[in-house]
């Protein structure tokens, strides 16, 4: 059992980011991770779609939503990274707000650097209601179809950021914990990319795919996603190390911690707003 821990705790200075490279060109499996969540995400689209009769949209209006919701994802992201994580530098250097290469060592695309899941979740909200505005109801039926769906996407995403050896945890004693080269500290630390792969990724979709066909106020299911996804990320932001740039900012929460009340207050307000909508109809 003692080899096995120390076999564990070493796991992610073994484990090499780099998937293929040819020349200088050099692609990561973090990449590929998202290109895996957004794949499975539009499988289970297309499947309930085909598969439950209560849908009106069409297979296009999905791909439509479906090309809306990455080109979200990765500019609210990074935009959500830029206005809650590191504002003050990206006013100082602009230019770096998108440019996703590193030629320190080659040219070297792992996703633009620097993403911000709640950034992400804004911009892909938007792109969405961008994409669908003056159809009637075909937003809120897409949140029904998309919202189910999306966290087992999670699972691969934070699975990306552990390759990376990126977003680690705090120091432990833990016999589970790990050493994370980027820490640069040779301390065991919580492999907290796999709680939230867990926990925002497997655990979630289980709640919301069992739900998915129980609420039937359309469009409502979006209030406990983000009841469910802010209170497990709250929890999770205690065994995850804060940006060394950023650290705590309200006390003893985290940015992480402060956005996902936020979300909590929106799930809340979301579902209470629908259901009464719904209800006076």
């Amino acid at each position: 059992m003692e080899q096995f821990w120390q076999w564990w705790q070493h796991l992610p200075a073994r484990i090499d980011p780099v998937m293929l490279q040819i020349g200088p060109v050099r692609l990561q499996y973090y990449g590929l991770m998202y290109l895996v969540a957004f794949g499975l995400t539009y499988y289970l689209v297309i499947r309930r779609l085909r598969n439950e009769n209560r849908w009106t949209a069409t297979t296009e209006q999905v791909q439509g939503v479906m090309t809306a919701l990455i080109l979200g994802v990765l500019i609210g992201g990074r935009l959500g990274y830029v206005l809650f994580y590191n504002f003050e530098y990206y006013l100082r250097h602009p230019l770096e707000i998108f440019l996703p290469f590193n030629f320190s060592n080659g040219i070297s695309f792992t996703g633009i650097a620097g993403m911000s899941y709640h950034g992400g979740l804004i911009g892909s909200i938007f792109a969405a209601w961008l994409v669908l505005r003056g159809q009637k109801g075909l937003f809120l039926q897409m949140i029904d179809l998309f919202v189910p769906a999306a966290p087992l996407g999670y699972t691969f995403g934070r699975i990306g950021n552990f390759i990376n050896g990126e977003l680690y945890g705090r120091v432990t004693a833990k016999p589970w914990g790990m050493i994370f080269p980027l820490a640069a500290d040779n301390q065991l630390r919580h492999p907290s990319q796999l709680y939230e792969a867990f926990f925002e990724g497997l655990f979630l979709f289980t709640v919301l795919w069992f739900l998915k066909n129980r609420i039937k106020t359309p469009g409502a299911i979006l209030g406990p996603y983000l009841i469910g996804y802010g209170t497990v990320r709250f929890f999770i932001e205690y065994f995850r190390q804060p940006d060394d740039h950023l650290g705590l900012v309200l006390g003893q929460f985290s940015m992480g911690q402060i956005l996902c009340l936020a979300m909590i207050f929106l799930g809340l307000g979301w579902w209470a707003a629908l259901r009464k909508r719904h209800h006076a109809q």
